[in-house]
This record gives C-alpha cells, sequence and structure tokens, in this order.
C-alpha cells in the first residue's frame, strides 16, 4: 500500500505524541508544520475536544488525546495486518512484524534468530523493543506489540501462548565457586553466600521476596542490570539467582555453572505469546515459530554442556 488507510490528521496527532512538538514531527515525517498544526486543530474543533495541552517546549495529550491515539495506534497495526494478509494471498511472505523480546535475549538467540529470519524471508521487516515482562503484556494488550517473547508471562484470558518452556529454579555461579561442585543445592546452602539480585520488576525476585524473605541480608547486592549480575556471578564471589535462558551464552562457553536448587518452588517459564483478541497473521507465525526454535535451541545447547 503506497499510501495508508488511516486519515491523515490521526497519524499527525500520532505523531506529535510521539515526537512531543509538532517542529519535531514535522521533521519525522517530513510536512510543514503548519500543515500538522492545521489538521490537529481542525480535528479538535470537529470533536470537540482538546488533544493536547500547549505547553512550554512541546505538547502534551489530554485524556481526549490518549484516547484517540490509542485508536490511531490500533488502526495502523489493523492496517499493517491487512496489508500483510493481502500479500500473504498472493503468496507471498511479506510485512512488518512488531516484537517485544526480553533483556537476557539480546546477548542469547535473538541475533541469530534476526539473521536467520532475514535470511529465509527477507521481505519481513522486524521492530523489536527490549523490556520486562510487565511491559511486554501490556505492549501486547494495548495493540503496541504483534508478539511477545516473556519469562513468567501471568494467565490472561486475551493473551494466547502460543510456545512455553519450563525453567527449573536455580542459581548459576562460578566453575571455582563451592556452589558449583554439586548437582544441587538448597536455599539454606545458598544462605551462607554473598548473592545478587535482580530488581523488582522481575517476577523471580518477587517469589523470592514471598517465599524466601529470610534470605535478604547485607550479604545481597541489588542491579537492574542482567549484565552485571552475571559479570558477578563469573568473578567467583557470588551466587546469582535466574534462569539457565538468561544465562544461556555463558552456560554453554563454561563461564558459568547453572545449579538447581532443590528446595520445592515455582518454577520459571518462557513464552511466546500473541494478542487472543486478534487474527494472527502467517507472518507472525513465520517469527514466533523461529523464536520458539530459537530458545529450544539454546536450552538444548546448555543442558547438552551440562550432561
Amino acid at each position: 500500500m503506497r499510501g495508508s488507510l488511516v486519515p491523515a490528521a490521526l497519524r499527525y496527532v500520532d505523531q506529535v505524541a510521539r515526537s512531543g512538538s509538532i517542529q519535531s514531527a514535522a521533521r519525522e515525517m517530513n510536512i510543514a508544520a503548519s500543515a500538522i498544526n492545521r489538521q490537529i486543530l481542525l480535528l479538535e474543533r470537529d470533536l470537540g475536544v482538546t488533544l493536547f495541552e500547549r505547553v512550554t517546549g512541546g505538547m502534551r495529550l489530554t485524556p481526549a488525546g490518549d484516547a484517540l491515539v490509542a485508536l490511531a495506534r490500533r488502526w495502523r497495526s489493523d492496517e499493517r495486518r491487512a496489508n500483510a494478509e493481502l500479500k500473504q494471498l498472493q503468496g507471498v511472505n511479506q510485512g512488518h512484524v512488531r516484537l517485544v523480546a526480553m533483556d537476557s535475549h539480546v546477548n542469547g538467540f535473538l541475533p541469530r534468530f534476526v539473521s536467520e529470519l532475514n535470511e529465509r524471508h527477507p521481505r519481513i521487516s522486524l521492530e523489536i523493543q527490549i523490556a520486562s515482562t510487565d511491559e511486554a503484556q501490556a505492549a501486547l494488550l494495548s495493540g503496541a506489540a504483534d508478539l511477545i517473547a516473556a519469562f513468567n508471562l501471568n494467565p490472561h484470558r486475551e493473551i494466547h501462548v502460543l510456545w512455553r518452556r519450563e525453567l527449573p529454579f536455580g542459581c548459576v555461579v562460578s566453575p571455582n565457586h563451592p556452589l558449583a561442585r554439586g548437582k544441587t543445592t538448597s536455599m539454606q546452602e545458598v544462605a551462607g553466600y554473598p548473592f545478587v539480585l535482580q530488581n523488582k520488576a522481575l517476577a523471580i525476585r518477587r517469589y523470592l521476596e514471598a517465599r524466601h524473605g529470610w534470605l535478604l541480608s547485607e550479604k545481597t547486592i541489588e542491579t537492574n542490570s542482567l549484565q552485571l549480575v552475571k559479570r558477578l556471578a563469573g568473578s567467583g564471589n557470588y551466587v546469582a539467582f535466574t534462569s539457565e535462558l538468561d544465562a544461556a551464552p555463558e552456560l554453554v562457553s563454561g563461564a558459568l555453572v547453572f545449579v538447581p536448587v532443590r528446595d520445592k518452588g515455582d518454577p520459571q517459564t518462557v513464552s511466546v505469546a500473541i494478542d487472543a483478541r486478534k487474527p494472527f497473521a502467517k507472518i507472525a507465525r513465520i517469527v514466533a515459530d523461529g523464536l520458539a526454535a530459537g530458545m529450544d535451541a539454546d536450552l538444548q545447547d546448555v543442558r547438552r554442556r551440562a550432561s
């Protein structure tokens, strides 16, 4: 589609909301700022509402503007999906897929997956955002994402899980750490060593606080950086609670060792999911299958190394 089925005024409102000002939106869209401003004023007049507050240095959405931007983004998402489906009817796997993935995927399977997808399906383009599980779920439900690959998804009637794997609860340590000598460990044994925790946005941290709050002490370091968590564990001085998939490259290389925890606990999960309310496009299926295959391959490599 050369043009867009979404009215120009809605596209202008969306871009101003993204850019923060009419001038920035005009540069992004290569359209005169006066034309964008005129369309927004006409739309406000026709709807009888104010869409933006004119503030120093930019534009801020009003509640009415928020509602209209949400509508515009749903329409643009539907338009992209319709375009892709029309191409598929012509026998062409072509279109755009918006994916939200996790930070740990960046240093794991994701670069390899992107390269393989480009090689096999060069007409499928990807937009990849890195976020927390809560943010990924919100993006899917709001229409800002077509597909998510996320840890520990909460059950939701409007989210359909296409693929899911359980990840045993455990920790990672340096091969030289005393805990690496055993096939398993316990929370009591872990308590004897300093450990590093990821922040409270992650389900594994919330689980530890709920079930093993006694463990948190002055020997704890907290960070929002998975890379720092793994570096500290690799130093030999810290234990880190995380999954096999979070540390897959380091586990395969032998830089870290995964030690399952014997204490009965909730396993972590990793899932690929879509919005259950929307049709599932063929190109999204292609991307979803590739994501699942990539994570399965990483898990097999990790477990082969461990055995």
